[in-house]
């Protein structure tokens, strides 16, 4: 990770905000808030947001934003939710989130357990700590009756994790094309500010055949074997270590028997760069594979009937930011305003991909307390000090989108 430099311009506007008495008040609400906020936190784990099932927290999170007095209160088509806190003045208009969804199928146990003061639960954290701490910064601004110069979209988004491919910040920023920036709260690391976007396609190959018994129509072309020729290529593909740029086939499946050869065959692959161009000479090195090794199986045989058909199944874009982008410096102040050494992490698939893809001023900002075991059903999190997440994003919020009496908006407003 890279540290990061801001201008004398920010520095200064950052000293302002430190010493008004309004934002020493949020800061303290927000660590008098803590032990309501990893409650908040557990209530929220407890209910199960299974990729594509998030519904029942999307409707609890909905309910407290409405219990906070945000205006435009609203669930969307894709299921997402958000309200406004508007602002007094003509300054930009951001969105800022954390994504409702986890990784977990339904059925999933989520009950959160407690060791020794850690917190144990499959999604205690991802991104639930999240959500938490957004509603934890609601209340502070609404505490301490903070008048932003901009207006804040505060909300939960859908379809962040697996196949979700980003769908709900996809279709928040098709409806509204007016948010000069963005600020997901999500990854590990008080520290950390993300602010490149690593693209992923995914794929889901598929060959079919005519199948029959292993013996008795022995000579007749596998659709496994395809898909094991295929792998095999797979595997030996050479990509560049800078971009960073990767590929895996991560699930496999066909067949009927130990004794058939097999009709049809499935699997799932995930290709990825930090760049985009890389990102697409790699998939037309794999569609090429692919397609080679449906001929290679049915030459073996003399034949043509294996067939194979690819289905995109995840597109997620490639995205960049100077590293002096004003958003970037904005963070950066902000976290060394909170006595923390700010530090600009590589490239990584957040929600900030969409917005960025899209020119809009973006970062994905990392949480309080310490936690491990992310996506497993080990999951945990230690809430020591987590209130320095919600701080960190607070004073980054206020820098923005300025404040009444404190300062003027930092972010252009573009829109």
């Amino acid at each position: 990770m890279k540290t990061s430099t801001y201008s004398d311009q920010v520095k200064e506007v950052y000293q302002r905000i430190s010493s008004h008495e309004l934002v020493k008040e949020g800061l303290k609400f927000l660590k008098e808030d803590h032990e309501n906020t990893i409650e908040e936190q557990i209530v929220i784990a407890e209910i199960p947001a299974p990729p594509f099932k998030e519904e029942k927290r999307a409707t609890f999170i909905l309910s407290k934003l409405e219990d906070l007095a945000l205006e435009n209160v609203e669930m969307d088509e894709e299921g997402n939710v958000f309200g406004l806190l508007r602002g007094v003045g003509n300054g930009p208009k951001i969105f800022v989130s954390a994504h409702l969804d986890t990784v977990f199928p339904e059925g999933t146990d989520t009950t959160v357990k407690r060791e020794n003061g850690i917190l144990y639960a499959p999604g205690i954290v991802d991104d639930t700590s999240g959500l938490a701490e957004m509603l934890s910064i609601i209340r502070a601004f609404k505490e301490t009756k903070i008048e932003p110069i901009g207006d804040i979209v505060f909300g939960g988004t859908v379809g962040e994790e697996g196949l979700g491919n980003l769908r709900g910040v996809r279709a928040f920023f098709n409806n509204h094309q007016d948010i000069d920036g963005f600020i997901s709260i999500d990854g590990p690391e008080i520290s950390r500010i993300c602010y490149k976007g690593t693209g992923s396609y995914r794929y889901k190959v598929t060959y079919k055949g005519p199948g029959g018994h292993s013996f008795g129509a022995f000579g007749l072309p596998s659709a496994i074997h395809a898909l094991g020729r295929a792998i095999a290529e797979i595997a030996d593909i050479q990509t560049k270590a800078d971009p960073k740029t990767t590929f895996t086939v991560g699930e496999i499946s066909g067949g009927t028997s130990v004794n058939a050869i097999a009709a049809e065959a499935h699997m799932y692959v995930d290709l990825r760069s930090n760049d985009p161009q890389e990102l697409v000479k790699l998939e037309q090195q794999f569609l090429t594979i692919v397609e080679k090794a449906c001929n290679d199986e049915n030459a073996r045989w003399n034949t043509d009937k294996i067939k194979w058909k690819t289905e995109k199944i995840g597109d997620r874009p490639a995205a960049t930011q100077p590293d002096d982008t004003p958003i970037v410096q904005i963070a950066s102040a902000a976290t060394e305003a909170m006595g923390i050494k700010p530090t600009l992490a590589g490239p990584s698939s957040t929600d900030s991909n969409v917005p960025m893809s899209l020119g809009v001023p973006s970062v994905t900002l990392g949480k309080g307390g310490k936690s491990g075991g992310a996506h497993t059903l080990d999951e945990w999190f230690d809430p020591t000090d987590s209130y320095l997440g919600p701080q960190r994003t607070f004073l980054t919020i206020v820098g923005l989108v300025g404040g009444a009496n404190i300062c003027e908006p930092l972010l252009p407003k573009n829109k």
